[in-house]
């Protein structure tokens, strides 16, 4: 990085390089530029957000309105290093930071937020617009290649009119704001992680979170129930510490295993599983609001002519595709015993061999370390050039947990770089 002239200095005023257009680096950008200093954003791709609209397309959660005590557990290991960021930027002062933009937002049955629209895109034009009116610049197509020798920041610029010509900078400061692994169709590759490794920076594998799981389905489970919804269930994982984790939501079976948002909340737990033991056993509880008692006393009625199927449908009230895991999943006997019967539906057994791709999964888990960045989020190695987003090493459930995350850590960049470069112009 060049050196830092001080703000009132008649020469060239300080100059921030944002590399990421997500939410991570606007929001940085629009801390900076709140401050007086030059900000442009720079992206790989042909327009900014494509990841934040494309997660808005089935309703954008923002956050969740839950205790806010409960709302920092779910950041999982990282929550020591993100509590005091988050709590700077919490859940309602997301909802403000909203509504500041003229976008209201109101709180929906489980406890998200969603803005009214609930999509992404009027946020992000409302968002752009108050940033270009505040001077932040933006460079879409501007592809980042890491640095030079001497410490320049390398860009390609691919679009039809540049014919990938490369770009040299040398800002006073930077915000590295790329995301992780997830999507990368969206711009989110991870081909950062060497570059910041040549840099001695502490970077932990990126790998899928929030993600699908791989289970050896039968053929004929495969060719007929992939893609059916698994409607409230409860699932059960014991950790390979011994620890017990539930979660109750939905699941959707897929051809490969299985996936949604109960799988998701468990994600962590369940890689983690796999990893030390080659799979993760996990239960499934297919009528949580009914207990092993009931179940088995109604079972116990005269099942007539009815088959099996019929009689679970009529006393239970078990949709189809639930009796059709039960006979893929619980052994032959299960079906000639009420009572082995009635324990198979509150606790049915699943392995589960590996996660799905992590160009497949909502996010990632991995990154930079916290232990290479300061208080600030800037890196202990490269003064001057500070992370958030994505590429930081944490991880959360969806439910609006991940874009306060990106949100927090950002705004918590951009303070740093602010305080970073007042602070050089005061020593110079």
């Amino acid at each position: 990085m060049t050196d830092t002239l001080p703000f009132n200095s008649p020469a060239t005023s300080p100059t921030v390089a944002i590399i990421g257009g997500g939410p991570a680096g606007l929001m940085a950008a629009e801390v900076i530029a709140d401050a007086g200093i030059a900000v442009s954003v720079y992206d790989a791709m042909p327009s900014l957000g494509r990841k934040f609209l494309l997660a808005g397309v089935g309703g954008m959660n923002i956050t969740h309105a839950e205790d806010p005590a409960l709302f920092l557990t779910r950041y999982g290991r990282a929550t020591t290093q993100l509590a005091p960021i988050i709590q700077q930027f919490n859940a309602q002062a997301l909802c403000d930071w909203v509504q500041g933009l003229g976008i209201e937002t109101f709180v929906g049955t489980s406890g998200r937020v969603f803005p009214s629209a609930m999509k992404a895109a009027p946020l992000l034009r409302a968002w752009l617009h108050r940033l270009r009116e505040r001077g932040v610049k933006f460079f879409p197509r501007h592809h980042w290649l890491g640095w030079t020798d001497t410490g320049e920041l390398r860009f390609q610029h691919h679009s039809p009119s540049h014919a990938e010509e490369e770009l040299l900078l040398s800002p006073d400061a930077c915000v590295l704001a790329l995301g992780g692994a997830s999507w990368p169709r969206l711009g989110s590759d991870g081909a950062w992680v060497p570059w910041l490794r040549q840099r001695a920076i502490a970077v932990a594998d990126l790998q899928p979170s929030n993600c699908g799981f791989e289970i050896a389905w039968s053929e004929f489970f495969r060719g007929k129930c992939a893609g059916q919804p698994l409607n409230t269930v409860k699932l059960s994982i014991t950790d390979h510490t011994g620890k017990d984790h539930q979660q109750r939501g939905e699941a959707t079976l897929t051809e490969h295993g299985i996936e949604g948002n109960a799988i998701y909340a468990l994600s962590a737990v369940i890689r983690d599983t796999i990893h030390h033991a080659g799979y993760a056993d996990v239960v499934i509880d297919l009528l949580p609001d009914q207990s092993e008692d009931t179940i088995g006393m109604r079972l116990q009625k005269n099942r007539g002519k009815d088959s099996v199927s019929n009689f679970l449908r009529k006393q239970l009230k078990l949709p189809p595709i639930k009796i059709q895991l039960l006979r893929e999943l619980a052994p032959a006997s299960v079906w000639q015993d009420n009572l082995l019967l009635a324990t198979s539906i509150k606790s049915l057994a699943v392995r589960l061999l590996r996660p799905r791709p992590l160009g497949e999964a909502i996010s990632s888990a991995g990154g930079i370390c916290f232990s290479a960045l300061d208080n600030q989020l800037m890196l202990r190695e490269l003064p001057g050039v500070f992370c958030a987003g994505e590429m930081l090493d944490w991880e959360a459930p969806t439910g609006g947990y991940l874009l306060t995350g990106c949100f927090a850590t950002g705004r918590k960049a951009g303070h740093g770089v602010v305080n970073w470069l007042k602070k050089s112009a005061t020593d110079d």
